[in-house]
């Protein structure tokens, strides 16, 4: 019996997902699937495009193809997102040249940003951009590549993320949304909504930079190749798709002005939708929202869930080792531990820069810092310290975002990190603003479900995303933990201040 089916595939740091729905959001199947990310040195973070970004989402599609009842013929629309920004420069048959280069989490381009900024001015950049560039940003990557791989910059047809890279293998279109290009400074003008070269003609020519449409347009049909490959019905629909925070912040309902999507995930990213185009702040990111007519401020912390993982790993292998071998979840185990201290463990204080730092400090060259160690402290005062460091950095984030009178209204939550109750109540109460966890948390995989949906007119609107979810459950802020965490939050604060020359002297003898 014919049914019809939207599948959604979104591509991570860490894991993929995919998940099949109706059209009225009834998850019929879904899936995730594990993949390395790269270090292949200090500052560097990459992916592998062909195994993890195409090999994930072949494997995926299959996988979820052969739930029981369900045929290739039932797929009416396919949406796609995935990391990003990221750079992967691509041939005239769309293969991968070198690795990807990932988001802010990989800082390589130091170097370039430095001398993009002292041959056009920063405050030129912003004016025409509404971002200044960091580590986010993908010109001074592009730039990298030109200079320090030479061969490869001289082979490249299109220089691509992740979302178009796929698109791409699907449909031969090499296309990107209007949310990606913005992320791709100094290449886009938010205002006209076109690609601009007016800082990136000495690196990059437009055409080789993607086709812009919107997120929930269509790109194009699968291919007979790409069919083969992923089990698709040839002449499937594909929509153009996103960078995975968008559509995560879709898939819980952010569409208004005054909701912020917070992204819990390897990274902590923040997007808040404004009805002004002119709200921007040079230690935040700005463009168009995913749709007409809309506009949106993004923020992002360069370590997260990436820096719960590292502490797991390196001071809790025995954790790890009992978890392998069928016992409690390591993490689970961490956060019994937090539980034991006080909120504000006893004084320890982490800055999470292990990355170098996004928003709203803008510096790559930012090491991470526990501060105010003594004799009595166990892991678990660590472990706390380290959830609520990145609760200190949301709060920085919440004040900058009012003091530009975007102050969010509420926090709607998403990704693995909201599993962690402490993680969860400390960001409320540092911040001092409610979160709202919805029921259903596939993440960006269940927002490119609805994309694909109205691509192919089967969803009405966006806005059918609050009848696919239920009612969501509120974290509320603890007013008295606010005032133990406040005078943690200004120390917070001042130890970057007063360590940034200390952190850049070390970057500069390469550690």
């Amino acid at each position: 019996m014919s049914q019809d089916l939207l599948l959604g595939i979104d591509i991570g740091t860490y894991e993929s997902k995919g998940v099949l729905t109706t059209i009225s959001g009834e998850v019929i199947a879904q899936v995730a699937v594990p993949h390395k990310l790269l270090f292949p040195r200090a500052g560097w973070a990459e992916h592998d495009p062909e195994l993890t970004w195409w090999g994930d989402f072949c494997a995926i599609t299959k996988q979820l193809l052969s739930t029981p009842g369900v045929v290739a013929a039932d797929v009416k629309g396919v949406g796609i997102s995935a990391i990003g920004p990221d750079v992967l420069p691509i041939d005239e048959n769309f293969n991968p040249l070198r690795m990807g280069i990932l988001y802010g989490v990989d800082t390589r381009a130091v170097k370039e940003i430095d001398e993009l900024n002292a041959k056009y001015g920063e405050d030129e950049i912003f004016n025409a951009t509404a971002n200044c560039l960091s580590s986010q940003s993908t010109g001074p990557k592009i730039l990298w590549i030109k200079k320090n791989e030479p061969e490869v910059y001289k082979k490249a047809r299109w220089f691509v993320d992740a979302t178009t890279f796929i698109v791409a293998r699907l449909t031969s279109r090499v296309v990107i949304d209007h949310f990606s290009a913005g992320c791709m400074v100094p290449m886009y003008d938010p205002w006209k909504n076109e690609w601009s070269d007016k800082f990136c003609s000495d690196f990059v020519d437009l055409e080789q930079l993607p086709e812009i449409l919107w997120s929930h347009e269509l790109a194009g049909n699968v291919t007979q190749k790409a069919s083969e490959l992923t089990g698709l019905a040839e002449g499937t629909p594909v929509s153009v798709g996103t960078i995975d925070a968008g559509a995560e912040a879709l898939s819980v309902g952010v569409t208004k002005p005054g909701e912020m999507m917070m992204m819990y995930g390897s990274t902590i990213f923040m997007i808040q939708v404004t009805d002004n185009d002119q709200a921007r702040e040079k230690r935040l990111w700005a463009g168009p929202y995913l749709f007409p007519g809309t506009w949106c401020l993004l923020a992002g912390m360069a370590t997260s869930g990436s820096l719960t993982r590292w502490f797991r790993d390196q001071f809790a292998p025995e954790l790890v080792a009992a978890e392998k071998s069928g016992g409690a979840p390591a993490y689970a185990e961490l956060v019994k531990e937090a539980a034991e201290t006080k909120p504000g463990a006893e004084g320890v204080i982490v800055l999470p820069y292990f990355s170098g730092e996004r928003t709203p400090v803008m510096d790559p060259r930012a090491k991470g810092m526990i501060f105010g160690l003594s004799l009595t402290h166990s892991r678990g005062h660590i472990f706390r310290a380290i959830l609520e460091g990145m609760g200190h950095g949301v709060k920085q984030h919440v004040d900058l975002f009012t003091s530009i009178g975007a102050r969010p209204k509420t926090i709607k939550s998403v990704g693995g990190g909201t599993k962690n109750s402490i993680w969860l109540q400390a960001i409320s109460d540092i911040s001092g603003v409610p979160q709202e966890v919805a029921p259903l948390t596939f993440g960006a995989s269940y927002g490119d479900a609805l994309l694909a949906g109205v691509a192919v007119g089967l969803v009405s609107s966006p806005e059918e995303i609050r009848t696919w979810q239920g009612k969501a459950r509120i974290i509320s802020p603890d007013e008295k933990l606010a005032e133990t965490y406040r005078p943690l939050s200004e120390i917070y604060t001042s130890l970057y201040d007063a360590t940034k020359n200390q952190m850049h002297k070390l970057h500069e003898l390469d550690y």
